[in-house]
């Protein structure tokens, strides 16, 4: 970092190193777990390898690894913070009067920064990965599993007109999104605000072309008229591929740049954006996680090897990262069933961390 001593430096290099390794011992734990549950699944299949599962693991591991990464920064911390503790590097550190907040400091910066870079560039890709991986499973389990129920629904409207879609099975099919089995009911919005039923349409198929849904043996039937049958018909849709397949994953599933416009189509259709808000916030508060995580790390591991105890307040920190995990999901919980605000549910475990790590800090610090 600029303007940073050769001491922060180094204790960043250790600190970084540290992080690394943690992330390479997580990340070849993700891919072993998820190999053995798609061998499970996928791998029941007599006619596919081991490569293809192994495939599966790495795109589907970036999506899970993301999840786990403030584990990453603090056991990283914690295991470079020890190791410097027992070679004794920072008694000769605190014997030249370094202040623990030098080499602290630098260290959040980076975590900071990484978490930032996560946000903006890691997330989109692990979202296009973890897409690609539902595009390859499906190609593999194609007609393997075809008596498995596959109910779709999907909305989609304006301010007046709304489109309730149901459908009996969905994939893709040359990077369309296709949907068998089709029931459409239309409704418009009265002057009075209330949806009044207009059109029902039945279809063998439907395909998500771009900027329209096109039909393919339909069809119609209108409130007082008899049913009208065509082999195709269009409607327009505000929907495009990606679209449609996030209706169908969860919030964690989509990428950062592409949330907001799921929260517009989500609300501009009716249903409540509030999972996707939610991940939203999370995904702005990640950086000062990652902060946070870097911080406690340093403060469950400077106490001296020779005043004892340094395994258990370790141990201790670590313990803590777990209860923070299931703080944010039980924040997460509270907050989609609207007990509490999503900005705190969002924020509260990041603040936490911190005000943690620096309250300890303080203590052992400046007495």
């Amino acid at each position: 970092m600029i303007g940073a001593g050769r001491i922060e430096r180094y204790v960043l290099g250790r600190v970084l190193g540290g992080v690394g390794a943690a992330l390479a011992v997580i990340a070849a734990v993700i891919l072993l777990v998820e190999f053995v549950d798609l061998s499970r699944t996928v791998g029941i299949r007599t006619d596919v390898g081991v490569g293809e599962i192994f495939w599966l693991s790495i795109l589907r591991g970036p999506t899970l690894a993301l999840i786990l990464l403030p584990f990453v920064f603090l056991f990283g911390g914690i295991g470079a913070y020890v190791g410097l503790n027992r070679r004794s590097e920072l008694v000769a550190m605190r014997a030249a009067g370094v202040s623990a907040w030098r080499f602290i400091l630098p260290s959040a910066a980076a975590a900071f920064a990484i978490g930032v870079a996560t946000v903006l560039v890691l997330n989109p890709m692990a979202s296009a990965l973890s897409a690609r991986f539902e595009i390859e499973r499906a190609k593999l389990m194609q007609n393997y599993l075809g008596d498995i129920p596959q109910d779709v629904w999907l909305r989609q409207g304006d301010d007046r007109t709304q489109m309730v879609i149901h459908a009996r099975a969905r994939d893709t099919v040359q990077g369309f999104v296709r949907l068998r089995g089709v029931s459409l009911y239309i409704y418009q919005k009265s002057p009075s605000g209330a949806p009044e039923f207009r059109q029902r349409i039945e279809a063998g198929e439907a395909r998500l072309m771009p900027g329209f849904w096109q039909l393919r043996d339909v069809r119609e039937a209108t409130a007082g008229e008899s049913s009208v049958h065509s082999e195709t018909l269009s409607i327009r849709s505000d929907l495009d591929a990606e679209a449609a397949m996030e209706r169908f994953a969860s919030p964690e599933a989509i990428s950062f740049w592409r949330l907001p416009a799921a929260i517009r189509l989500t609300e501009q259709a009716g249903f409540s954006a509030a999972g996707y808000r939610l991940r939203f916030w999370q995904l702005l508060a990640t950086p000062l996680l990652y902060a946070a995580m870097a911080i406690l790390a340093a403060a469950f591991s400077l106490r001296l090897a020779r005043l004892g105890g340094l395994a258990g307040l370790a141990g201790a920190g670590v313990a803590l990262g777990f209860v923070l995990f299931f703080f944010n999901q039980f924040s997460g919980a509270l907050a989609r069933a609207d007990i509490i605000p999503l900005f705190a549910a969002a924020w509260a475990p990041a603040v936490v961390a911190l005000l943690s790590g620096l309250s300890l800090l303080f203590f052992t610090e400046d007495g």
